[in-house]
């Protein structure tokens, strides 16, 4: 089990430990379980769907970044192929605070890099900042999304977030998680290749900027990232964010990243590739290249 639980882990109950166990024994847990891992624990532990995503959150919030803030914040985020992710915040020195990452962010960028097509619910140890609700309404779940809060009723986005401003009030049709494709062409190598196929399914329908991030790490894996733009433009979360998403929550550092790629058009109306290099750069990787799409 990776150390970053240990602390988290023995506040457990014995049941969930016992099940969670397996799990948690893999080199890079994916910081997930899947729907059948998830009615497994939930049978062994006794606990409910809810229950379980609430003694879920102290291994989440583990899995934060945080040398700025030193708060962690956990998420759970509820997918309706049953399937429940890990979400967390996370901090990058040397960068702007533009580049956090919230754990509501983390958790639902999360679901949508490993396929998930639409949330049903999420839960978080601490109550979802402004920014982390807008971000939120640009679902295709929208304002149904339920929020569960410790010591609370559930309640809806629409309740945390009343007379909301978002993507269906600007005529958009395709809203975060819905299937996109942008159709470009795939070419180069491996690693070229999925950034190519992020920023293809990048969701970007304000600035039509599509971009996506693929990272090479030391151990042959590729991790990549996609754009996710909102209707209020500031709570937008870049491709490498959502790339170093991924990075973090398996358990990995800055120091796997070998090589980085940002696919993006060749001028776009907004760029991602002064963000990404500076932010790379500080993390201490500088073999960062960027490729064209059409």
């Amino acid at each position: 089990m990776h150390p970053r639980f240990d602390c988290a882990f023995a506040t457990l109950p014995e049941k969930l430990q016992a099940a969670l166990l397996p799990l948690l024994n893999d080199d890079h847990f994916p910081a997930m379980l899947n729907a059948d891992e998830v009615q497994r624990v939930m049978d062994e532990s006794g606990l409910d769907r809810q229950a379980l995503s609430f003694a879920l959150l102290p291994l989440a919030a583990a899995c934060a970044q945080t040398p700025v803030s030193r708060f962690n914040v956990g998420a759970i985020a509820s997918g309706e192929s049953g399937n429940l992710y890990f979400g967390a915040n996370m901090e990058f020195p040397g960068t702007t605070m533009q580049q956090t990452i919230h754990a509501e962010q983390s958790a639902v960028t999360h679901a949508w890099m490993r396929g998930e097509t639409r949330l049903t619910d999420i839960t978080v140890n601490y109550t979802p900042c402004g920014h982390c609700r807008q971000f939120m309404n640009e679902l295709n779940s929208g304002t149904d999304l339920l929020i569960h809060l410790p010591q609370r009723q559930p309640g809806t986005l629409g309740h945390y977030l009343p007379d909301a401003f978002g993507p269906r009030d600007l005529q958009i049709a395709t809203l975060l998680m819905d299937p996109c494709d942008h159709g470009f062409i795939p070419h180069g190598d491996a690693l070229t290749q999925a950034a190519i196929d992020a920023a293809s399914r990048s969701h970007a329908p304000y600035s039509d900027s599509p971009s996506g991030v693929a990272l090479a790490l030391q151990d042959g894996a590729i991790l990549t990232g996609r754009y996710a733009e909102n209707a209020a433009y500031n709570p937008s979360l870049p491709p490498l964010q959502a790339a170093l998403n991924l990075l973090f929550l398996t358990g990995r550092g800055a120091g796997d990243i070998s090589r980085a790629v940002l696919a993006e058009r060749e001028a776009p109306l907004l760029t991602q590739w002064d963000a990404t290099l500076s932010t790379l750069e500080s993390l201490g990787c500088t073999y960062v290249e960027r490729v064209a799409v059409a």
